[in-house]
């Protein structure tokens, strides 16, 4: 990690930039895959399939076959786990379910708004480096709650053709309508155009890497909707001399761990407590397997130091992390002034991992600064707000004119005439 000692505001928009995707013709490469998929739908999904994952697929669609197989190599720990973070996510997702409010605006005038579940939705899970089972549980159940009729997941297969057995599990857990054995950008490709085994979709959700990202970037050309920019993961762990120093590390190395262009900010009141959490975290990360990831992230990492607090807080908004912990004093105090961050972790005790998991709130959060104009995924994620109104009689002689006049003046005689008519009925009554 690169140490900064005391740097200017001036400075902080330099500091606060992420490591740099190697683009080159990745779009073009991306929309080569597009018209592919587009073209030749199963059969371009299966020759991806042998090209990148080595895997032979003659089916597609999982079968109910191999989900039960799946549930008998899920471990009943790692079930009973799973159930605690379905409950939780269900619980949070669940209250964030609004009831309808009639408005009377003017008398006889009633306008409402009703949320509508999206129809048709798209899961991609990743499942190369690290089997994302948690990210099954983190769309699908707010998916389901929200009332989509339609739910489909994609996922890559392994050479011998199967998902892995944890998404398949955590799939049917959450009532996924179905399950696909693609990855890559040509599974986005598939929920954008729909194939003869997968279902075309109007909103795509989920992680993946630079041609996953680009992928959804290029479905947005196609009227179909995704979820947020991705990017590489990130963590920015304020700590003071109240925070556990080994406790920092591991949570830096939490998201260090997830890939090479992943980034981690530190920030320290101190530079003997920076150095000292450098140390611990190089300590614990020779005890990783994931090693080389977290090792080449770190190099992409920053340990910054910072006297002034006010100063600790405009970086943070300027950086606008994915994950923000705060194990500082007044850290409550501090969080009600953050106004750019995916998701807060506050005290000691709160790791991010716990928001990964099972804590109830979801993982799928704006990267790369997108926290500053994007929220992470929620309940209203996966629905649309229409609204209704509904004006008697007596409401359109009360808001009529008001209709006309601001008709008049834009010079859109149709819009008035539209309640002139209707006004000059109600005059013979």
């Amino acid at each position: 990690m690169q140490l900064v000692i005391e740097p200017s505001p001036s400075e902080f928009e330099q500091l606060a930039k992420r490591p740099e995707l190697e683009m080159h013709d990745l779009e073009k490469k991306v929309l080569e895959i597009f018209q592919l998929v587009k073209a030749n739908g199963d059969s371009a999904l299966k020759d991806f399939a042998k090209k990148f994952d080595k895997a032979e697929i003659a089916d597609l669609l999982v079968t109910p076959s191999e989900i039960h197989e799946a549930e008998q190599l899920v471990a009943d720990e790692l079930k009973q786990a799973i159930e605690v973070a379905y409950r939780n996510i269900t619980l949070f997702h669940a209250a964030q379910k609004t009831e309808i409010q009639k408005i009377e605006t003017m008398p006889g005038v009633v306008c409402w708004r009703k949320s509508v579940g999206i129809e048709k939705v798209g899961i991609y899970i990743p499942g190369g480096t690290a089997p994302l089972f948690s990210t099954v549980l983190m769309l699908a159940i707010p998916a389901s709650l929200a009332g989509c009729k339609e739910i489909t997941l994609c996922s890559p297969p392994n050479q011998q053709g199967k998902i892995h057995p944890a998404i398949l599990y955590a799939a049917h857990r959450c009532g996924v309508s179905q399950i696909i054995k693609t990855g890559g950008a040509q599974a986005i490709a598939a929920l954008t155009f729909g194939t003869e085994s997968v279902s075309k979709v109007h909103k795509i959700f989920g992680p993946g890497n630079q041609y996953v990202t680009m992928a959804k970037t290029l479905a947005t050309r196609y009227s179909v909707s995704i979820d947020m920019p991705a990017g590489p993961s990130e963590v920015l762990v304020y700590a003071d001399e109240t925070s556990e120093p080994k406790f920092v590390a591991a949570d830096l190395l939490s998201q260090a761990e997830h890939g090479n262009d992943s980034q981690v900010i530190l920030i320290t009141n101190t530079e003997e407590l920076a150095t000292n959490i450098m140390n611990e975290t190089e300590a614990q990360l020779n005890q990783l397997n994931r090693f080389q990831f977290a090792n080449n992230s770190l190099v992409n990492s920053k340990a910054i130091v910072m006297h002034d607090k006010k100063n600790v807080l405009q970086f943070i908004n300027a950086y606008a992390p994915e994950h923000l912990i705060l194990a500082c004093k007044q850290a409550n105090e501090l969080a009600e002034e953050v106004i750019n961050a995916g998701s807060v972790f506050i005290g000691n005790f709160t790791p991010e991992s716990a928001g990964d998991y099972a804590s109830g709130t979801n993982h799928t959060l704006p990267t790369n600064g997108y926290a500053k104009n994007y929220s992470g995924v929620s309940l209203d994620s996966f629905v649309k707000k229409i609204t209704f109104q509904e004006i008697n009689k007596e409401g359109l002689k009360i808001i009529g004119p008001a209709i006309e006049c601001m008709a008049e003046a834009e010079e859109l005689t149709a819009h008035k005439n539209a309640v002139s008519i209707r006004l000059k009925s109600l005059k013979h009554e």
